[in-house]
């Protein structure tokens, strides 16, 4: 097995990662994050935190990346067939790990991972 580095930088942006309600963009983590690294420093941190099968990406309805901790997953089983729940008013997006959507594709086609993602109102907004 590969000896991964786990640097301060990599370590703040799990923990960030980790201790978030929904998923977090680039932009917001490096809003977070602050002086502690340059940008590309986060995008290298979140590729190798995928790798590691300790966050997943989620492609939001606006076409934005964001990353959200991965709860049940081994790297070898590193898959994310869940829904995800993009709010249209503040832009949040949300793991809805207890709803897994059937796929059933023609005779000869083999999925391998999807991305499903409803829009709407959360919780927070509709009470707000």
């Amino acid at each position: 097995m590969k000896q991964t580095r786990n640097t301060h930088a990599k370590t703040e942006i799990l923990n960030l990662i980790n201790n978030s309600e929904t998923a977090l963009s680039h932009t917001a983590i490096q809003e977070k994050i602050g002086t502690l690294c340059n940008r590309v420093t986060i995008y290298r941190v979140l590729e190798r935190l995928e790798q590691e099968g300790k966050i997943h990406r989620i492609v939001n309805v606006d076409g934005v990346i964001n990353y959200a901790k991965c709860r049940q997953c081994r790297e070898s089983n590193h898959n994310h067939n869940h829904l995800h729940f993009n709010c249209e008013e503040c832009h949040s997006v949300t793991c809805i790990e207890n709803i897994v959507p059937e796929i059933n594709l023609p005779e000869n086609f083999l999925a391998k991972s999807y991305n499903f993602v409803v829009s709407g109102i959360c919780p927070k907004c509709l009470a707000g």
